[in-house]
């Protein structure tokens, strides 16, 4: 381990290709020399692997002579939260952005030239940060920082404007973005609510009226596609990569699958239902849809559905079984990994869009990510960044947000997607009931919370 002579930075490796650094047991904190001087970054192999603060955001920073790597910018960005306030980032940016103006302006044509050079490198610096992180600029004061930065840089192009131009079109981008943010809020707000009213519950009505998932796809194939196209879009509301989009959509599925097969009166029907969403949640593994899978497992999972044991007993299980292996929890989901690692392999290699298709498991993803961060200390002993946890974070954010960029190949069935965004969806008190009333209770447990459901529910009416 060593620290790079400042005359030697320049030839330094800028980043590591996403690797992971921190290795597959994850043990054990890299711990520089005391003795070293606590300000200048930290190299292991080439790597970047701690730093100061203020040599972190140093590096950040364009100059003449050097730009950060786009992974680089990813990963500081992305971790600089933890540390600093991002308006308070943008102010030292400027700062920096004035110190390095003062040391270029001499007046000289070459050195205008120099000057031009260098804001278009600022330029590209904000134009990254605003698209990968809009949320950063949503309080005022980092509005206020950003503009007084463009301000400055406008000032290095006032003969044609381009500079000018080039922010204008930037903030204007990053006021979209953010707008669509505000709209979103307000259509998640607005997100359809499960279902608890007597009428909707409780079947008076004949089956016949009862519009379900088989009167809208009957092809288990089709509907996997089209599931894998909504959780491949699931994004576009906002152009980001917003964590409740996904989070509220796998309860949602998974909540609509019960629904599905706990409405349905007759058994045999129901058991056709059953084995209809066995098949579904093949496809979307085949496909390489593993969220999509489990939140179908998982709906069959919920006890008003894994409590139908008539139904279940005329369901053919055996690719349940097979389902259910692939998304054993037994040593940290270590056969859903192998299936996610080999879909990622696939896709790294693959010459069409369908092969690239890599939607892990979000809960367990988002699980991960909150343990990497529990497990590894922010800082060392020395009070440096631990920057190598925050490569590792920042890989596994940047290959989820590479995969939910693939191009969606199937085909958008406007019938099909309405019905899985919109059809009505009970709630577990509604499921309990539905279930009930499908097959009645089988004990005095029971049996007592099926009269206490019922007496509420009538009451509630």
């Amino acid at each position: 381990m060593y620290i790079a002579p400042r005359k030697m930075r320049e030839t330094m490796p800028q980043t590591p290709i996403f690797s992971s650094m921190l290795g597959s047991s994850c043990s054990g904190q890299v711990q520089p020399d005391m003795g070293e001087r606590c300000g200048d970054p930290v190299y292991q192999d080439g790597n970047l692997i701690s730093g100061s603060l203020e040599a972190l955001i140093e590096r950040l920073v364009p100059t003449m002579d050097y730009y950060p790597d786009r992974t680089y910018i990813f990963t500081f960005l992305l971790s600089s939260r933890v540390f600093i306030h991002p308006h308070e980032l943008l102010a030292k940016v400027g700062q920096i952005c004035i110190k390095q103006k003062q040391q270029l302006e001499t007046g000289t044509e070459a050195e205008k030239a120099k000057l031009k050079s260098f804001a278009a490198k600022i330029i590209q610096l904000l134009k990254e940060w605003t698209e990968t992180f809009p949320y950063d600029f949503q309080d005022e004061k980092s509005m206020k920082e950003l503009k007084e930065i463009a301000h400055r840089i406008t000032q290095y192009d006032e003969e044609n404007g381009t500079v000018k131009k080039i922010i204008s079109q930037m903030t204007q981008n990053l006021l979209m973005a953010l707008s669509a943010r505000s709209q979103y809020q307000e259509i998640r707000e607005k997100f359809r609510q499960p279902v608890a009213d007597k009428g909707t519950i409780l079947k008076n009505k004949p089956q016949s009226t009862q519009k379900d998932i088989l009167s809208v796809c009957c092809d288990p194939l089709v509907l996997a596609q089209q599931l894998t196209h909504i959780e491949l879009c699931r994004g576009d509301v906002t152009k980001t990569y917003n964590l409740e989009a996904y989070d509220n959509w796998f309860n949602c599925l998974s909540m609509l699958v019960a629904t599905e097969i706990c409405r349905v009166v007759k058994k045999k029907q129901r058991t056709r239902m059953v084995e209809f969403f066995i098949d579904v949640a093949r496809e979307c593994f085949n496909i390489g849809n593993f969220n999509s899978m489990m939140a179908i497992i998982s709906g069959m999972n919920l006890s008003p559905v894994a409590r139908l044991k008539k139904t279940w007993s005329k369901v053919k299980t055996a690719k349940f079984d097979v389902l259910e292996h692939h998304m054993d929890p037994s040593s940290n989901f270590c056969n859903y990994r192998t299936a996610l690692q080999g879909a990622a392999q696939r896709s790294q290699t693959a010459n069409s869009n369908r092969e690239k298709i890599v939607i892990p498991v979000f809960n367990l993803f988002i699980k991960d990510i909150y343990f990497l961060h529990k497990i590894h200390t922010n800082r060392l002993p020395n009070g440096q960044i631990n920057f190598k946890k925050f490569w590792e974070i920042s890989r596994q954010i940047h290959d989820f947000m590479t995969w939910k960029q693939v191009e969606c190949p199937f085909e958008k069935d406007k019938k099909i997607q309405s019905y899985l965004l919109t059809a009505p969806i009970y709630s577990e008190e509604a499921l309990f009931i539905a279930s009930f009333e499908s097959e009645g209770p089988e004990n005095h447990m029971e049996k007592d919370s099926w009269k206490t459901l019922r007496t509420t529910l009538l009451n509630r009416a």
